[in-house]
């Protein structure tokens, strides 16, 4: 420590005089002797110079912290030990990031024994206070109301007018969802996982389980994962296995499963039997979103979709549940209500691992939507998350309960 960080008490016969005298009587305790140069003498707390001040009297002083070399407080000041300095920083090379620092806010500028106290940001008032901000949806509401009424119009129209258009409605569906799926694939990772046949046999998919049922289906996706193992082969072999993998599963995820939809419209109630599948599904996700919007505070799966909660669940379980209780009852033949709960509670259930399915594939590939065409929802596959797999429930279901007729 340097001179400057030692006091001796003040001597009667300093040049401070009475005046100095009274204020140093006015210091007393621990900080006596640390106030900066005022308009009333010489600074307090330094050693008087001349023979009054040997060893003697430099035993008899006390400790005390290291004083800046500018003073904090000085002249009338002193009076106000809560006023900081405004002529500028403590130390030479500090520049003050929030406010010019208290006597008390550095170590050094610190009386012996006095509590730190750490400076706090000070508010700008020439900036408006924020306002709290509001939960939001975090996509276009407007227009993905909009894009969802048009969409609902034009499927409902042909599910009920001819059941051949709601076939092709199907089939456009699948090829710009295999479109999408395989245009990520390669601009995330790489992956070229051949559209041609996949396009092509999604299509065949479609029509022949509407033709012919599940066993055309299965023929033809067998068919169509050949014709991807051999489109590949026309191209260099680096990367054909992972090429032909993601094919095949694009095959499977996209036309296969929506096969079942087209394979429920050939009931006689066929098109009820598709629109309570629609309803359900859409229920479900509208009674997760509303309720886990409102009152969603424990994630369901954090590291998949941190959006979800098991409020949400539980609210699209009961919105479903309800939702297939009326279907069944006045919409499909010979339905019970009974029947409408445990389909409800299927659907919420599929729904939900549907939705978090894509969520992962989507964060492997890190992206949020699969696409643009669809303004406020995305893209196609975006919508068809939680469909597909659902639709095989659905299908499975309604054939236990009411029959395949």
């Amino acid at each position: 420590m340097n001179d400057s960080s030692w006091g001796a008490p003040p001597q009667a016969g300093s040049q401070a005089g009475p005046q100095a005298g009274a204020h140093a009587g006015s210091q007393a305790g621990p900080h006596a002797g640390y106030w900066g140069p005022s308009d009333q003498g010489p600074v307090q707390g330094a050693a008087p110079t001349g023979p009054a001040y040997d060893a003697h009297d430099a035993q008899h002083t006390r400790p005390m912290p290291v004083v800046p070399d500018e003073p904090v407080y000085g002249g009338d000041q002193d009076d106000d030990r809560g006023a900081a300095r405004a002529s500028g920083p403590l130390f030479r090379d500090e520049t003050p990031q929030f406010r010019s620092p208290g006597p008390y806010d550095t170590p050094q500028a610190r009386p012996y024994g006095a509590a730190p106290q750490n400076p706090e940001p000070m508010p700008d008032a020439s900036q408006p206070a924020s306002a709290p901000q509001k939960k939001s949806a975090g996509r276009d509401l407007g227009s993905a109301i909009g894009v969802g009424v048009g969409l609902g119009v034009v499927i409902v129209a042909s599910l009920f007018v001819v059941k051949a258009v709601f076939v092709g409605v199907i089939t456009v569906a699948v090829v710009v969802g295999l479109w999408e799926l395989t245009k990520r694939l390669e601009e995330r990772k790489g992956i070229k996982a051949p559209l041609v046949p996949l396009a092509l046999g999604g299509a065949a998919m479609v029509v022949s389980g509407y033709v012919r049922g599940a066993e055309a289906a299965w023929v033809a996706m067998a068919l169509t994962a050949l014709a991807v193992l051999v489109w590949r082969m026309t191209e260099p072999p680096e990367g054909y296995l992972k090429d032909v993998t993601a094919g095949v599963f694009a095959a499977f995820y996209v036309p296969f499963l929506a096969t079942f939809v087209a394979m429920m419209l050939t009931a006689d109630d066929g098109p009820r039997r598709v629109l309570t599948f629609l309803l359900l599904t859409v229920v479900s996700d509208t009674g997760a979103y509303a309720i886990g919007w409102r009152f969603g505070k424990h994630k369901l799966a954090p590291r998949i979709s941190p959006g979800k909660t098991r409020e949400g669940l539980l609210g699209a379980v009961s919105f479903a549940m309800v939702a297939g209780a009326l279907c069944m009852q006045f919409l499909i033949d010979d339905g019970l209500w009974w029947q409408g709960l445990l389909l409800g509670f299927a659907v919420a259930a599929s729904a939900t691992l549907g939705d978090l399915g894509e969520s992962m594939i989507k964060r492997d590939l890190g992206i949020k939507d699969m696409g643009t065409l669809l303004p406020g929802h995305g893209g196609i596959m975006d919508r068809l998350d939680s469909l597909l797999p659902t639709a095989p429930v659905v299908w499975l279901l309604l054939v236990i309960f009411v029959g395949s007729g």
